[in-house]
């Protein structure tokens, strides 16, 4: 299963109403998502990451009661991973330096631009497989169309199509005309 929001609120929600093997499946889900968020911020060992991780999932889990079902639930987990890099960071007085702060303040937050990732695959999930892969080769990964055609071992004419294509029918969706 892969992570995206609605999926892991679905599994926040069922867990929430008992069921212990969503409750499981939510925090196997959690751990690659806490990772990333430590690693990006922490810059720690790989053993204060790992500790992090698990105090965060363990909150999780401790704290689910006061999850607010009408809300995001990427927004609730970072809150609580905010908290615990925070805390970590007390505990080890460690300080963070001030040298680059403004990049992280300036660059798009790892928590936003998770949650747009995972928009993003979410969008390109409904398209046809030619179309996604086309879109995510030239859009998000960069690629030329040269090198996208090569890649996708079509040609570069079916590229700039697909591409079209699939670009027209998510403004189409996002603008509400949903196909």
């Amino acid at each position: 299963m892969r992570a995206n929001e609605d999926a892991l609120r679905t599994l926040m929600v069922d867990g929430l109403d008992g069921d212990a093997a969503a409750h499981a499946a939510l925090l196997r889900l959690l751990v690659p998502l806490l990772r990333g968020f430590y690693r990006h911020r922490a810059n720690g060992s790989d053993d204060d990451i790992e500790d992090l991780v698990q105090e965060t999932l363990i909150a999780v889990h401790t704290r689910r009661a006061t999850y607010d079902r009408g809300r995001a639930f990427t927004a609730w987990l970072f809150a609580i991973a905010r908290y615990k890099m925070v805390d970590h960071f007390r505990r080890t007085r460690r300080l963070q330096p001030i040298e680059g702060l403004e990049e992280t303040l300036v660059a798009a937050d790892f928590e936003n631009a998770l949650v747009a990732r995972l928009d993003i695959e979410d969008l390109l999930a409904v398209l046809p497989v030619k179309q996604a892969v086309a879109i995510r080769a030239t859009r998000i990964e960069g690629l030329s169309v040269v090198e996208a055609a090569e890649a996708g071992g079509i040609g570069e004419s079916d590229v700039k199509v697909s591409v079209h294509r699939g670009l027209k029918a998510l403004v189409a969706r996002i603008q509400g005309g949903a196909r």
